[in-house]
């Protein structure tokens, strides 16, 4: 789904919702940065996702959301924003099931090379690859893109800019 589960560096607290920060990652011409992941044993199982993945020991989710932008992507220039969006998710991936509660930050670069530093294994398995997306392009697709709806959400943001408080997104299962 959309997300690499934790690897043994990341910790699940107690209650198995694992923490996790994303970034919505816009470049100088407000193209949203996603990752191509697919199932470790099936590529044609694939989707789109924004970068990101679980808080490891006491980071705050601030700091999840940039060291797991470095390790996807190599991305080191960001101004870090708000969190845009918060959700619940539940799904399987690579023969496990995961529960998550992840929070979106809003994120500027005018970096737009990318180049995977830090990979887990699990993640050199199960990610092909990233793309700079257009607005047009998501709402064209049409490919899976995690969140669901993020043409539509990231369509707001860029009109009306962030919110205020972050939107709570329906809880997806799959």
């Amino acid at each position: 789904m959309s997300a690499e589960p934790a690897d043994d560096r990341e910790e699940t607290p107690e209650g198995g919702l694992r923490r996790v920060a994303r970034v919505v990652l816009l470049d100088p011409q407000d193209r949203v940065l996603l990752l191509h992941g697919h199932e470790p044993d099936d590529p044609s199982d694939d989707w789109w996702f924004t970068p990101g993945g679980g808080l490891e020991g006491d980071e705050t989710r601030e700091q999840a959301a940039l060291r797991e932008l470095l390790e996807e992507t190599g991305i080191t220039e960001v101004e870090l924003g708000p969190v845009l969006w918060q959700r619940i998710c539940a799904f399987s991936f690579a023969g496990q099931r995961w529960h998550q509660d992840e929070w979106y930050f809003l994120a500027r670069t005018t970096q737009t090379v990318t180049a995977a530093t830090a990979l887990t294994d699990l993640e050199r398995r199960s990610v092909a690859g990233a793309r700079w997306w257009t607005c047009r392009e998501l709402t064209e697709a049409h490919e899976t893109v995690y969140p669901t709806k993020l043409a539509g959400l990231l369509r707001r943001v860029l009109d009306e800019g962030p919110p205020a408080t972050p939107e709570i997104l329906d809880t997806e299962i799959v």
